[in-house]
């Protein structure tokens, strides 16, 4: 083996032996090999936004609608998150991991964080988990261990990842995060299916910690999904996708004293025009412990301007149970409130690396006022939210 100059030297008084220099250099080696392979990314999301008329109300909480990481006027770290990996190689019986750390207020799993947004915090971990593959069929199964984001929805935990700054209802009423197992196999180029099963519908890191566990410890929550691609004799239609998954276990924001079941379907349609993408979404969440039930139906749209702009637009109406979730302000006597969003995001990417977003968006409830108490010189403004935001995402 060979030393360089100044191990020799210090071996030559005595400082250090030239068997130890070896099992150092021999471990040295090991941890290359064991890192060379090994990935770090993520990227820093913040924003400035404004919404008219959102004062703080009488219960100290502001007057903004109830979708996730829903946000009051001013600036906004919205959240920092990085990744590191190990991703399985070729072989049968490959291993890896994934570990994403994620800090910011919008960075905790949960069904609705628009109360208090700011006092979110930092959670830390949003995945850590294990990726393992069991040769069976022709591609085996690659398996996700430990704490990984949920196999369901059209949006994203991922910010970049999204056509619009802000969330969806959809995504709000869907859960994010599991603790448990699940799998996925490829059944060939078309079709790919996953099935898992977790401690909890979502893990809600306030209530029970990292791992979500129930005070039901022998119940548990189940998943499955289904992914259908076309292939390229459909012509313009070639990738199109469509997905479906159902989501039934634990509700983790009702202590382990409940249930709650997730239905989502979802696709993105491409066009005859190139430059022109389509997708739609339906999400339900049904609950068994007096939550009440909603759902969400959403439609999509992309537009690549050019090869730095595009422009994204999102519809969404939902209907839910007033004991719910959502929008549960509306007037005595009415059972159910009904609520509906319009969003337009003009993305341009002005510098490297960096997702810049100017974002339009209204939402309205048809019943009662849960924006605020309306004036008398402005009837019924209250059923109506305006935001102008302004998103900036540097990825690295």
């Amino acid at each position: 083996m060979k030393f360089n100059k100044w191990t020799v030297g210090l071996a030559a008084i005595g400082v250090v032996s030239l068997a130890s220099a070896a099992r150092a250099d021999e471990k040295m080696s090991q941890l290359q090999t064991a890192l060379s392979n090994t990935t770090i990314s993520g990227y820093v999301d913040t924003a400035a936004s404004r919404r008219p008329g959102t004062d703080q109300n009488g219960n100290g909480g502001p007057n903004i609608p109830a979708y996730s990481f829903s946000k009051n006027d001013g600036f906004s770290l919205n959240s920092i998150d990085i990744a590191i990996d190990h991703p399985e190689d070729e072989t049968p019986w490959a291993a890896g991991y994934h570990v994403e750390l994620m800090g910011g207020a919008d960075s905790t799993p949960a069904l609705n964080n628009s109360v208090y947004p700011e006092t979110l915090g930092f959670s830390s971990i949003r995945q850590a988990y294990l990726a393992l593959r069991t040769p069976i069929g022709n591609s085996g199964i690659d398996w996700k261990v430990g704490v990984f984001d949920t196999i369901i929805g059209y949006e994203s935990t991922s910010d970049p990842s999204n056509p619009n700054y802000t969330r969806s209802y959809g995504y709000t009423i869907e859960p994010t995060t599991h603790t448990g197992v699940v799998g996925t196999y490829k059944v060939n180029d078309e079709i790919s299916v996953q099935a898992g099963i977790a401690d909890t519908w979502n893990d809600n890191f306030s209530a029970f910690g990292l791992n979500g566990t129930s005070t039901y410890e022998t119940q548990k929550t189940y998943l499955g999904a289904v992914a259908l691609t076309a292939p390229s004799s459909w012509g313009w239609l070639n990738g199109a996708t469509l997905n479906a998954g159902i989501i039934n276990g634990i509700d983790s924001f009702a202590n382990g004293n409940g249930s709650i079941t997730s239905y989502y379907a979802g696709a993105t349609i491409p066009t005859p025009l190139t430059a022109l993408k389509a997708g739609a979404s339906f999400d339900y969440a049904g609950g068994h412990d007096g939550l009440g039930d909603v759902w969400v139906g959403g439609l999509y749209t992309s537009y690549q301007i050019n090869s730095n702009a595009s422009l994204n637009l999102r519809g969404e109406y939902g209907d839910g149970d007033v004991s719910g979730t959502l929008y549960a302000s509306a007037p005595a006597g009415i059972p159910r409130n009904q609520f509906e969003e319009a969003t337009a995001t003009l993305q341009y990417n002005l510098w490297a690396n960096v997702l810049s977003r100017l974002e339009v968006r209204w939402d309205h409830a048809a019943h009662g006022t849960p924006f605020g108490i309306s004036s008398t010189s402005a009837a019924g403004i209250k059923n109506n939210d305006f935001l102008v935001a302004l998103n900036l995402i540097y990825q690295f």
